[in-house]
């Protein structure tokens, strides 16, 4: 497997990926959100390739005070092998040689095994309560 920076062709394969893992919502436009990561830190986009075929992806940013990771999937026949691992260990050491010191994310709440993924990988919930607002309908 190789991990490496999206490329604009990879688009399709991409959304593709994001809708076999059940990511894309209505009011969230996948080109778009593609779009927007490209114009702020691309080297931050990853993804995973395997025998030619795109099999996982991780959208990571870091705005100087905490990193954020999005948009992380492994395709679903690919799952079990150590590619979501793989691709947080770059995204980490990629937020990391930034001066990042804390990674955050978010994981719907009913979601029990990716939450148990990344217990797994040493994090741990944060008495927070996560808000939100949208300034741009992706309509």
């Amino acid at each position: 497997m190789t991990i490496r920076a999206f490329e604009a062709a990879d688009e399709a394969a991409v959304i593709a990926l994001w809708q076999a893992c059940g990511l894309t919502r209505p009011w969230n436009d996948p080109r778009k959100d593609i779009a927007r990561k490209r114009t702020q830190q691309p080297e931050m986009f990853l993804i995973a390739e395997l025998e030619g075929e795109v099999v996982g992806s991780a959208m990571l940013g870091y705005d100087g005070h905490r990193g954020w990771v999005n948009y992380l999937a492994v395709s679903p026949a690919r799952r079990g092998r150590g590619l979501a691992r793989a691709l947080m260990a770059s995204g980490e050491a990629l937020l990391a040689a930034a001066g990042c010191p804390k990674l955050n994310l978010q994981i719907r709440s009913s979601n029990a095994g990716v939450i148990a993924f990344y217990q797994h990988l040493g994090y741990g919930q944060d008495d927070v309560v996560s808000m939100g607002k949208r300034l741009i309908a992706d309509e």
